[in-house]
């Protein structure tokens, strides 16, 4: 029986929906990591450094929760050094589509299951995308972050 999980993401920023996740994970597993991963694909608002401190802070009365920095390697071989399955999030179909491509990709290349958990409905609109649009225009974002990691992302200067 798998007692581990992992979430991974760029969590760029995190946000109230990612925080929700990951406790909702928490009190399914004995433990939770989550990777801070590094996504060529996308051009990051903050830095490594930023979004590994700002998810510790979100993270930080989960017992359970440790955070890691994660760009060496894939999600399945990260969650292969950790005994874990993947946690993924969906908000809607689009997400769904997406994240069920790439948990047959990470059976496939690392023999690692992907267990999807679908939003809370309050939050199905926050995604780091709409986050970062809030920053960028100086619009107030601090109901969409966690608290702990509002500080860190304030901080940041962004």
């Amino acid at each position: 029986m798998i007692k581990n999980a992992v979430i991974a993401g760029t969590f760029d920023p995190v946000t109230v929906g990612h925080a929700d996740m990951i406790k909702r994970a928490a009190e399914i597993f004995e433990t939770v990591v989550v990777g801070v991963f590094e996504n060529g694909e996308k051009k990051t608002m903050f830095d490594a450094k930023t979004r590994v401190e700002a998810m510790r802070a979100a993270t930080k009365e989960l017992e359970n929760v440790t955070v890691e920095a994660a760009s060496d390697k894939t999600l399945a071989d990260f969650a292969r050094s950790h005994d874990a399955v993947i946690v993924k999030g969906i908000r809607n179909g689009v997400d769904a589509d997406y994240e069920i491509s790439l948990a047959q990709i990470n059976r496939e290349i690392g023999d690692v299951e992907t267990v999807i958990l679908v939003s809370s409905s309050e939050l199905a609109f926050v995604s780091s995308t709409f986050v970062r649009e809030l920053i960028k225009y100086g619009k107030p974002f601090e109901k969409y972050v966690p608290d702990g990691a509002y500080e860190v992302i304030k901080k940041a200067g962004k």
